[in-house]
């Protein structure tokens, strides 16, 4: 499923910022993109959002920086500073240079300067607080693909709803299919044996009872119902794995509407059936991205 969730802060000075985006996918794909000072988390970061989401192609991705709003101390390090003097000194009696040495030429020198850049070298060690904003992001993004879950939940059972009514009319049909099918075969009989042939008349009767018997979709029917009911409770159901539970039975439904296709021998119930399997595969197409 879709969404996007971010968490944001600063704490001594270091603005960290923490982004999740999720795509639609059958299976948990996650990748992570964090500063070299956090590398060494990067497994931990996966397990801990492989532990909230089942399903999706999500990526992760982790900024530190120094805030642009904080007072950054800058200050001189004066063992440095004497340390550049003495040395420019030395090389100007070795040169036999007669320029003065100027404060310019100590400056191109930045290591002698101490500023607030030097706390991202131990930025690690405040996993912690970046873990916390990780988990932020997290259940934001938690939170977003459960609006959209809830709005394809909707679909889904205004989708059910019309497949149960055209269940409604398939068993309809399938009544009058069935004692239709029973005079036609006996017609047929009748035309084939003529007056003159002697034939068995419960026989008969058994064999189309037996004929009647194989276009009888009333189970099938019984246990789409049955399915049905049970996709509307899963709906309901806030626990993991919910997705591949729907899963299932929409291959169960689906699994029933062929049979009903096959069994009927009625164009008028195999068109209403093309219609079931319109709305399960429209159902599949979003199912797959649910957890």
């Amino acid at each position: 499923m879709t969404g996007y969730g971010s968490a944001e802060a600063v704490e001594d000075g270091i603005r960290t910022l923490v982004e999740l985006r999720s795509v639609n996918n059958r299976f948990a794909e996650i990748s992570v993109k964090l500063p070299r000072q956090l590398l060494s988390y990067e497994l931990e970061v996966r397990e801990l959002i492989r532990e909230h989401f089942q399903r999706g192609k999500i990526s992760a991705f982790v900024q530190i920086q120094i805030d642009e709003d904080q007072a950054i101390s800058i200050s001189v390090n004066v063992p440095k500073v004497k340390a550049y003097k003495e040395l420019l000194e030395a090389l100007k009696r070795e040169a036999a240079l007669d320029t003065p040495l100027q404060l310019e030429h100590i400056l191109r020198f930045p290591e002698i300067f101490d500023n607030g850049t030097t706390a991202l070298d131990s930025v690690g060690e405040c996993w912690p607080y970046v873990k916390r904003l990780l988990l932020d992001a997290v259940l934001r993004l938690k939170a977003m693909r459960r609006r959209e879950g809830e709005e394809l939940s909707i679909d889904f059972r205004g989708r059910i709803a019309e497949i149960e009514g055209t269940l409604q009319i398939i068993t309809t049909l399938a009544c009058d299919n069935l004692e239709a099918v029973r005079k036609r075969l006996a017609a047929k009989v009748e035309a084939v044996a003529g007056k003159d042939l002697a034939y068995s008349r419960d026989r008969l009767e058994m064999e189309l009872v037996l004929a009647a018997d194989k276009l009888d979709i009333t189970e099938e029917l019984t246990r789409f119902a049955s399915h049905n009911k049970f996709f509307l409770e899963e709906l309901d159901n806030d626990e993991s794995g919910t997705g591949r539970k729907l899963n299932f039975l929409l291959q169960e439904q689906l699994r029933e509407a062929n049979t009903i296709a096959s069994k009927s021998q009625n164009a008028e119930i195999s068109q209403k059936i093309v219609q079931i399997k319109e709305d399960l595969e429209k159902i599949r197409e979003q199912l797959q991205n649910i957890e």
